[in-house]
This record gives C-alpha cells, sequence and structure tokens, in this order.
C-alpha cells in the first residue's frame, strides 16, 4: 500500500459507503491506542457504547479488556484496539460475510501503518475473519500462528468471559502467553525487563 497515512485512513473510514452498516451507524469507530504499539487487539464490532461515543472497547466489554490487560502489567494506552468491522450491526447482531469482506479495506491499511509484531484475535468473528472460517475459537483459543512475520493468537472476546465467567480461566492462560510471547520477542523492554520473576 504506496502512500497511506493515518489522515487517509480515517478519511477513508468516514467516507466509507460499501456496506449497508454505515446508515445505521451514530458514529463510525475506527479504533484508537498506541498507532507505535507492537501488539495489537482486533474484535468484532462495535456495541451501543462504542457507535454512541465512536470508540472502541469501552462498553462492560472493553472495561474488562483493560482489566486483562492490567493483569499482564500492559497499560491499555500502549497499545492499539480496533474491530474487524467499523459501523455498528442493528442489535449488536454478528456482521455478515460481506460486511466484513468490504470492511477488510480498512483493516489491511491499520495493519499496514501500525505494523504490529503480534495480533490478538478477540472471539470467533475476529478469528474467522483473519484465519479462516474453518476455525473455531474453542479448538484455536491460546494457539499461536505466525503469518508473514506477525505472530496471531485467537482468545475468546471480553463479552464472551461476561456471559460464561467459566472462560476466565481459560483467557487468563492467553493472557499469560500473550505476556510470556511479548518477553520473548522484547517488545516492551521498558515494562517487562523492570518486573521481577516474582511479579509475573
Amino acid at each position: 500500500m504506496a502512500d497511506i497515512s493515518w489522515e487517509l485512513f480515517h478519511q477513508q473510514v468516514q467516507d466509507c459507503t460499501l456496506c449497508s452498516l454505515y446508515a445505521t451507524a451514530t458514529h463510525k469507530v475506527p479504533g484508537q491506542g498506541d498507532i507505535h504499539s507492537p501488539l495489537m487487539f482486533i474484535g468484532e464490532g462495535p456495541g451501543q457504547r462504542e457507535d454512541e461515543e465512536g470508540i472502541a472497547f469501552i462498553g462492560p466489554a472493553g472495561q474488562l479488556l483493560t482489566k486483562m490487560l492490567s493483569a499482564i502489567y500492559l497499560p491499555r494506552d500502549r497499545v492499539y484496539i480496533c474491530n474487524i468491522v467499523k459501523c455498528r450491526p442493528p442489535n449488536n447482531r454478528v456482521p455478515l460475510d460481506e460486511e466484513m469482506a468490504a470492511c477488510k479495506l480498512h483493516l489491511r491499511m491499520q495493519v499496514a501503518l501500525i505494523r504490529p509484531k503480534v495480533i490478538v484475535l478477540l472471539g470467533s468473528t475476529a478469528l474467522h475473519a483473519t484465519l479462516g472460517p474453518d476455525h473455531y475459537i474453542t479448538r484455536e483459543r491460546g494457539k499461536w500462528y505466525e503469518r508473514k512475520g506477525v505472530w496471531m493468537m485467537p482468545t475468546y472476546h471480553p463479552s464472551a468471559l461476561l456471559r460464561d465467567p467459566l472462560k476466565k480461566r481459560e483467557a487468563w492462560e492467553d493472557m499469560q502467553s500473550l505476556r510470556n510471547r511479548l518477553i520473548d520477542l522484547n517488545l516492551y523492554p521498558d515494562i517487562y525487563q523492570e518486573l521481577t520473576s516474582d511479579d509475573i
């Protein structure tokens, strides 16, 4: 992608009419966070709070994600967070295949701009859209995949943990695996080199 920029990306999202979701969106939700982050989280799509305010992951699921990051000593403002689709699907339904396909243009530009070393796929929709529909979150969560030099790991979407707290144990295992991967790749040396083995 030649001559891309954040300004172009945000303008592209705001002007987008590639699928019908734009017509019912209050605000488009491109994503936010540290644009120089080596770590990127990709979820499904905006919910009601996100649609109202134009910011990704600020509802109950987003608040849980912030706590999950804190548990591995990562401030939320040190990562980049976005969704597969940038407009809220009606009644928070799962995005349709054609909606996700239309929005891939925006996601590809985000990845090209950020150039993350690690991507965490939050939930089955992000997993299917990124690694393919033959992958299942219950089977693939916690597994690492390498694609073009980028490490990817699927895990449960925080909203799934709110619905089924029994999944939190597995999600915590995934977060520990993420922390260990970040340490192995030396991606947050200012955070992890300051911690002792007792801390982690």
